[in-house]
């Protein structure tokens, strides 16, 4: 099965939040833990008990296990293996971007089930050449994988790159979504290959009904609103997965308040699809 089609039962099935796994040392420091291997192994297991079976995509950040070296990546292996067998659905935040032969590395560790690394989707940054990413694009579709690729993202730096302009005088943003819109093309109910846009990124004429799905980041702690999502996406929320991190984790170490804020705000989104 596609990771399109995976997605779209995922979403109706459990709703469309996205819950964050991301270990900050704040957040360590919050639930009484040290900023070391056993604490990101406690923290980070027990979100993953509190939030996997209830969300449709858990989300870890890739970083916030890499800063404590190959013990810190073993732990982001078991976050990965729990919560696909807890039946979310994972998406692992990586950005990666390069080209040829180190594209198809990062293609091999994180798309390629062989790999302790495997996951869901991956999320990657196209801004060396959309072409770039091909290899990845190439492994998704070999392994059923998924790719969500940068297009508008909210952080202030963003506009530079995302709202220059080509040299047919689109927005550089507008072509990232184009070309998803090819990858996409005749794919039911949705293409695999997806957007990155923010929850926050205020008023927007990019079209994105692009036939894939949606990465919208910013939801809850960092203000983005269910209003918002409806405003930004139109006819294409249905597609939107929205992620939040801190709001849920800050609920920790309880895994119930973990669960119950995640069912809370999975009941705000319900609204999205009717």
């Amino acid at each position: 099965m596609t990771f399109g089609r995976r997605f779209t039962a995922a979403l109706e099935a459990r709703g469309q939040l996205c819950a964050g796994i991301d270990p900050h040392a704040a957040l360590l420091h919050e639930w009484g833990l040290d900023d070391d291997v056993a604490g990101l192994e406690r923290f980070a297991l027990t979100a993953v008990e509190g939030l996997a079976p209830h969300v449709a995509v858990v989300k870890p950040q890739s970083a916030f296990y890499e800063r404590f070296g190959s013990r810190g990546i073993a732990v982001l292996e078991r976050v990965l293996q729990e919560s696909r067998a807890a039946g979310a659905l994972v998406l692992l935040d990586v950005k990666r971007g390069d080209i040829g032969s180190t594209t198809q590395a990062y293609a091999d560790a994180y798309l390629d089930p062989a790999s302790p690394l495997a996951a869901d989707a991956i999320t990657a940054s196209p801004y060396l050449g959309f072409g770039s990413l091909d290899p990845m694009v190439d492994a998704a579709r070999k392994h059923d994988a998924g790719l969500f690729v940068l297009a508008l993202t909210s952080n202030k730096e963003g506009p530079e790159v995302q709202h220059a302009r080509t040299e047919d005088g689109d927005l550089v943003a507008a072509r990232m979504l184009d070309h998803l819109r090819q990858l996409n093309a005749g794919e039911e109910p949705l293409g695999s290959f997806g957007a990155v846009v923010g929850a926050t990124i205020g008023e927007s004429a990019l079209d994105f009904a692009f036939n894939g799905p949606i990465l919208a980041p910013g939801f809850g702690a960092q203000g983005g609103t269910v209003a918002d999502l409806r405003r930004i996406f139109g006819s294409s929320v249905g597609a939107v997965t929205a992620s939040s991190s801190r709001e849920l984790l800050r609920k920790g170490p309880s895994v119930e308040a973990m669960r119950d804020e995640a069912r809370r705000r999975n009941d705000e989104l319900r609204s999205l699809r009717g």
